[in-house]
């Protein structure tokens, strides 16, 4: 794995990686930190890869222009929370308060960042084994844990032992959407695959799932913007 430059105005940072199971040359942009990957196959020259960052040059600088400012979490930051902008703002007493327009957060100002990560999470949490309990008592199955992560990759994630990981991030988009993930991987409780079995199931237990679904394809990597830590 090495670092190259792509040139021009201004010059971007590639990390140049090889993948022994990589088919063909792909180039990813990081939702998260806009960083930018180009990956090629054990046996395609450096050159190749050069070329076909060149072809894609348009896209990628297009990409990066559009890409929103990270926003550090603090006093007067906007942030949606179950996809309705919340501006953080000073609290009282000892908890951190949830209102219309607001998340009010009591305390230091140098531990608002981190009080407004641990309210956010445990409400992810509540929310998502609340919507899993429903999708998984229409399916008829059970699962065995619920694990939250800040995943760069994928929302959610069920394993052949029945646990249910999601990314915490979900509370900041639209019900919906959330409720969406959770029945995605409710789902695969009963097929471990993306079969068209699996996807009638999910249809059964959740209805048409294609609005929420592009709502994550088009503005996920938007909640990534928001920076609780260093």
């Amino acid at each position: 794995m090495g670092v190259i430059e792509l040139s021009g105005n201004p010059p971007i940072a590639v990390t140049l990686r090889r993948s022994s199971r990589a088919r063909r040359i792909s180039l990813r942009l990081s939702g998260v930190d806009g960083r930018v990957t180009l990956t090629l196959p054990p046996r395609v020259p450096e050159r190749e890869g050069m070329a076909f960052l060149r072809e894609k040059e348009s896209w990628l600088r297009g990409h990066l222009e559009n890409r929103g400012e990270p926003v550090r979490i603090g006093l007067g930051a906007m942030v949606p929370i179950a996809g309705e902008p919340r501006e953080i703002r000073p609290g009282s007493g000892r908890s951190v308060v949830l209102e219309t327009g607001a998340l009010l957060v009591p305390g230091p100002e140098e531990r608002i960042a981190a009080r407004s990560l641990g309210y956010l999470k445990t409400l992810a949490r509540e929310r998502l084994a609340a919507a899993s309990d429903r999708y998984a008592a229409v399916l008829g199955k059970g699962y065995t844990r619920i694990t939250l992560r800040d995943t760069r990759s994928r929302w959610g994630s069920c394993s052949s032992q029945g646990a249910l990981s999601y990314s915490w991030r979900l509370i900041l988009a639209p019900p919906e959407v959330l409720d969406y993930v959770a029945a995605h991987e409710v789902a695969h409780l009963a097929h471990m695959n993306h079969s068209r079995a699996y996807w009638d199931t999910l249809t059964q237990i959740h209805g048409d799932w294609r609005a929420p679904r592009r709502w994550l394809r088009e503005n996920g990597g938007e909640l990534h913007r928001y920076r609780f830590q260093d």
